[in-house]
């Protein structure tokens, strides 16, 4: 039995199906997203999805849904499905599937009578095109097959609805049509492999709702344009492929090239490969930078995201030339950030005081995982840049003091990765000597010395970084190590913040820590009791003030609960990192045990891969972006882990 693989019973029932997400990309920025229904529940959702740089910033829904429906002997029977307003769905194609599967591309079995089709979608890497491939399992007289395309033409972030602006002319191609509604616009061209009719009947769909939107608080209902439909025979064994690109293609080579990406595709079949999968689907090649997206389907290339996920997308996964190819997209933000250039890349918030902190991080892996001498011959020199321009106070908003830690403003701005802001302001406004910052900054300061200290030739410099490391050690203690055993989370002054918050696992889960032992392990107890969940670290203890676990709601209500209780499987990775540091082999167990709690959600949420967060209490339903960056690669870097040990056994 397949990996993922859902029954009749889970299709036909709609409270079981709408919320299960299918996401696939083309590693270019586009991708193509819906329910394994086929039934559109945001306005994020569509079968294909691109960027459009012509006109903004944003990704753009061009074909929302195709519709196919099997006609034998002048009966129709209608494969799709929408949700209209009141709650009513038609046609109510979903009572036809028999079975789901995803376990190489999303494939689909309908029975209708004696027929059996079967439909699969994938997307061509790394160009715009979409295709669907339509194979008639079982017949026992003549079908027709119908195709019926849904068009947008707008941003993610809009709606589209009748008007008279929008151009119903379209012109013929091979084996199919081409047609653009708004100017601005690429073509969009639709193709089949086969000769075919398409037979011209414009019309709008009406008041199409999506519901993911109306528990958001947003507004919900749209009309999308159909020009018309295609029409095409098929034969028992026969197989139609539906290409939807932004440039013509042969229709000939429709065939080979859907034959050949399926063939290339990985086999999902458990959760380590179901997560490799969706690591892929976070890189972003354009014509001369190569990105991580923060998650499908609203997020872009954030700084801080790219250099948390960067190892566990990359090194964990055995791909070390994606690193290098990230990295030196990576490294232009750096060096414009250092030069005080605007930032030359579409790398989003290079501004945040603790995201050199994270590139170093990042580095650090690179250098465990490959050697150390690969990583001073190839990012030495970066190192050097990051850690004299932090070193000397030139950061616009992270300053050394004279105690050795680290000082960043924010108190009107957030500036952490806990970054919600209601009203303009932060819900958490955490400003000051902030503790995961300063624990980057001990760790940074170290790893730096031990580079420099195993080439030689630079004991000037290796002591002072030593000595700076010391002070900054003794500060942290001084400052965020209460009597309680735990860390408070900043201090700014005169106020303390002594709520239990995970961001002081760091502390103990890098390499290099300011704390002992014993310290250390006193830390991972209260992580352990107070935020410990199957889904990862609450970002607040229900102990604390201002616990707000449910991540549900309007805007404004979702806000003040982003950082107040809810769970983030990226955190889980740090503190399943601390724990294996802390308990060596002996806590391996432990940790297998903690990574059940994610096998589940390949069946759920976004198949195959985690969301954004989860709510802080039971049943921890995943929230937000259907597609998590920083999720993802913390699981895959612990497996990474998890192999060391399993290598050390077997040697």
């Amino acid at each position: 039995m397949s990996y993922l693989r859902f029954d009749k019973t889970v299709m036909t029932n709609l409270e079981e199906s709408l919320p299960r997400e299918v996401l696939r990309t083309n590693r270019s920025g586009a991708y193509s997203c819906s329910t394994i229904v086929d039934c559109n529940t945001r306005k994020y959702h569509g079968l294909l999805v691109i960027p459009v740089p012509e006109l903004d910033d944003e990704n753009h829904v061009l074909l929302s849904s195709l519709d196919a429906t099997v006609v034998q002997h002048g009966v129709e029977f209608n494969l799709g499905l929408h949700k209209y307003q009141g709650n009513n769905f038609s046609p109510k194609g979903h009572k036809y599937i028999r079975e789901f599967d995803c376990e190489k591309v999303p494939t689909t079995i309908y029975r209708v009578g004696g027929v059996l089709l079967k439909k699969e979608v994938l997307f061509v890497h790394h160009e715009n095109r979409l295709l669907l491939r339509y194979t008639l399992l079982e017949a026992h007289s003549a079908t027709t097959l119908r195709l019926r395309p849904f068009l947008a033409f707008r941003s993610v972030r809009q709606f589209t609805h009748e008007n008279g602006v929008a151009s119903r002319e379209y012109h013929m191609v091979d084996n199919g049509i081409k047609t653009c509604m708004y100017a601005g616009y690429p073509d969009l061209y639709m193709q089949l492999n086969k000769k075919n009719e398409f037979k011209f009947m414009p019309d709008w769909y009406r008041n199409i709702e999506y519901p993911k939107e109306q528990e958001r608080g947003y507004d919900s209902r749209e009309d999308l344009y159909v020009p018309g439909y295609f029409e095409v025979p098929i034969k028992k064994g026969e197989s139609i492929v539906f290409s939807a690109g932004v440039s013509e293609i042969p229709s000939r080579t429709l065939k080979a090239m859907c034959e050949s990406a399926i063939e290339s595709r990985t086999p999902r079949t458990d959760l380590k490969h179901c997560l490799i999968n969706a690591a892929h689907q976070f890189y972003n090649q354009t014509a001369d930078e190569d990105y991580i997206l923060a998650g499908y389907p609203w997020f872009k290339a954030r700084a801080r995201d790219t250099f948390i996920s960067l190892p566990g997308l990359t090194l964990a996964t055995g791909e070390i030339d994606e690193f290098h190819k990230m990295m030196a997209t990576a490294t232009k933000a750096i060096d414009d950030l250092i030069s005080g250039n605007p930032i030359s890349v579409k790398l989003y918030e290079m501004e945040h005081p603790d995201v050199l902190l994270w590139a170093m991080w990042a580095i650090q892996q690179y250098g465990k995982y490959v050697s150390h001498d690969d990583c001073r011959e190839r990012y030495g020199e970066l190192i050097r840049r990051i850690m004299g321009f932090l070193r000397s106070g030139k950061h616009p908003n992270l300053f050394v003091h004279d105690n050795g830690l680290i000082y960043c403003n924010g108190r009107d701005k957030a500036i952490t990765w806990m970054n919600s802001t209601a009203n303009g302001r932060p819900v958490v406004p955490r400003s000051g000597y902030i503790v995961e910052f300063n624990a980057l900054w001990y760790n940074a300061l170290m790893f730096s010395a031990s580079l420099l200290e195993e080439r030689g030739g630079e004991d000037a410099l290796v002591e002072r970084l030593r000595k700076e490391a010391e002070m900054c050690a003794k500060s942290f203690h001084d400052v965020f190590l209460n009597e309680y055993g735990y860390l408070l989370d900043y201090v700014d002054g005169s106020m303390m913040d002594w709520s239990v918050r995970p961001n002081m696992i760091f502390a103990v889960a890098l390499d290099y820590s300011p704390l002992t032992k014993q310290e250390k392990k006193k830390v991972l107890d209260v992580c352990t009791k107070e935020l410990l969940t199957p889904k990862g670290l609450r970002s607040l203890s229900p102990k604390s003030g201002g616990y707000n676990p449910m991540y549900v709601g309007p805007q404004v209500q979702r806000d003040y609960a982003y950082h107040q209780g809810t769970a983030w499987p990226w955190l889980g990775g740090f503190y399943m990192e601390a724990y294996l540091k802390i308990y060596n082999r002996s806590g391996v167990s432990y940790v297998d045990r903690q990574m059940v709690g994610y096998e589940d959600e390949m069946t759920s949420h976004c198949v195959a891969s985690i969301p954004e967060l989860f709510d802080g209490n039971p049943p921890f339903t995943g929230r937000g972006a259907v597609s998590f960056a920083m999720n993802v690669a913390e699981i895959l870097r612990i497996y990474m882990l998890l192999n060391k040990y399993t290598q050390e056994d077997q040697e």
